[in-house]
């Protein structure tokens, strides 16, 4: 099985707007949809995506059984949906914080409440799959990014996006000589006094450091989508302006790595072994690895360096302004998504819940076990059809809703 990801942001996708313009199809048929309407299905919809690049990576062929289009498709769902869905979790953080003006006195302790017993409940829920599914949920790292996403819920879109520049920047770098330093022994000796390691085998050295989604590198993720909430969407300005920025950090990052690491700067990590970890990423299981400071120039997806991170979010930018502007300006493609952009709304229902249907129904995964899209295809359609009933019916999905009660005590904040 190799990477994915939850996130929503699979944490809060009922948070997002209004219950009616998001689960209910009639929210489609107006002919002249208000605009935050139309920005917050685009947000929907993008997460459904990701949803789905998700189940290609957990259920479908591996990249190395495919080719033509499958190759293209599984390639770009290698890494980009869960980069996807950690930009869309900062982007859920800032929905309840305050998107465009950050909550203050009574109501932003309260939101900064809701958002920490959120982190708590998605860390343990993660830690209790993991026992069952290993390191590759990312359900306990989003716990971790919105507990240190935390103080940053009442910064401006410009301060968010230097601060997510920098850590681009930086994190790498700091990543990669960390990595050298933890040597086996080490990490060994670490994590003889995790106690989530001993549940789970996912530490706090993996959840900071050296997991499939560490921290370190995967924040810069989460900092980019709240400086993208605090923007006006809708605005057809600012859609242009994003699509120019997406273009050129997706352009320049893998152009740049291609012209400094050759041909194979841009090769999927993601079924060489059990992390992508980033630069200097973990061991294999069993095995020895030597960082090897030329990584550092690759930008294939979970490489976790530089070029990598700033092409992902130019890639993860372009999806939601292309998913907003085409739900705004296309009512009637809006109408037939409905069904997806229910898939959107419950995200947290659909990641957790394909590991649990895989379990049960015994569906191969791994690198050897899978060479048919049948299964990937029959998964993307149960989802669907299961989103649009539930949402016929309910504000939210069965697991949004247990979230969303779990953060109840909050409004006694005072």
């Amino acid at each position: 099985m190799t990477k994915s990801q939850p996130l929503q942001e699979t944490s809060a996708p009922q948070e997002n707007s209004p219950p009616q313009p998001r689960t209910f199809p009639e929210s489609a048929v107006p002919a002249s949809p208000g605009p935050s309407t139309g920005r917050l299905v685009g947000v929907d919809l993008a997460r459904a995506l990701a949803v789905f690049g998700m189940y290609v990576v957990h259920i479908g062929p591996p990249l190395s059984a495919t080719d033509g289009v499958a190759s293209w498709v599984r390639y770009m769902a290698d890494g980009h949906s869960s980069v996807l869905f950690a930009t869309l979790a900062g982007f859920s953080l800032m929905l309840l914080a305050g998107r465009r003006e950050p909550k203050t006195g009574l109501a932003g302790r309260q939101a900064k409440a809701r958002i920490a017993i959120r982190a708590v409940v998605l860390l343990a829920l993660g830690t209790a799959m993991a026992m069952e599914y290993g390191g590759v949920i990312i359900l306990g790292f989003y716990g971790v990014y919105f507990l240190l996403a935390l103080p940053l819920v009442r910064l401006r879109a410009r301060t968010l996006a230097i601060i997510a520049a920098a850590l681009a920047l930086v994190t790498p770098q700091l990543a990669f000589a960390l990595n050298s330093l933890l040597t086996e022994p080490v990490r060994q000796s670490i994590n003889a006094y995790d106690p989530l390691h001993r549940l789970s085998d996912v530490g706090v050295l993996d959840l900071l450091f050296t997991g499939f989604y560490p921290t370190i590198t995967w924040i810069s993720f989460v900092i980019a989508g709240m400086a993208l909430a605090r923007l006006d969407l809708s605005a057809t300005a600012v859609q242009w302006r994003l699509a120019a920025l997406g273009a050129a950090l997706t352009v320049a990052a893998y152009g740049m790595s291609l012209l400094l690491a050759g041909k194979g700067a841009l090769r999927s990590l993601a079924e060489d072994g059990p992390s992508s970890g980033g630069s200097g990423s973990m061991p294999p299981e069993g095995g020895s690895f030597e960082p090897q400071a030329s990584m550092l120039l690759t930008a294939g997806p979970h490489s976790g360096t530089t070029f990598d991170i700033i092409g992902s979010v130019g890639v993860a930018i372009l999806m939601i302004v292309g998913a907003t502007v085409a739900m705004d300006r296309l009512p009637r493609l809006r109408r037939l998504a409905t069904p997806v952009i229910a898939v959107g709304t419950m995200s947290l229902t659909a990641y957790v819940g394909h590991f649990v249907a895989q379990s049960a129904l015994s569906i191969p995964t791994g690198k050897s076990s899978q060479q048919s899209w049948v299964p990937l295809l029959m998964f993307v359609l149960g989802a669907i059809v299961f989103a649009a009933i539930w949402s016929r019916f309910f504000r939210r999905g069965p697991l949004e809703y247990l979230l969303n009660a779990a953060t109840r005590p909050a409004k006694h904040i005072r």
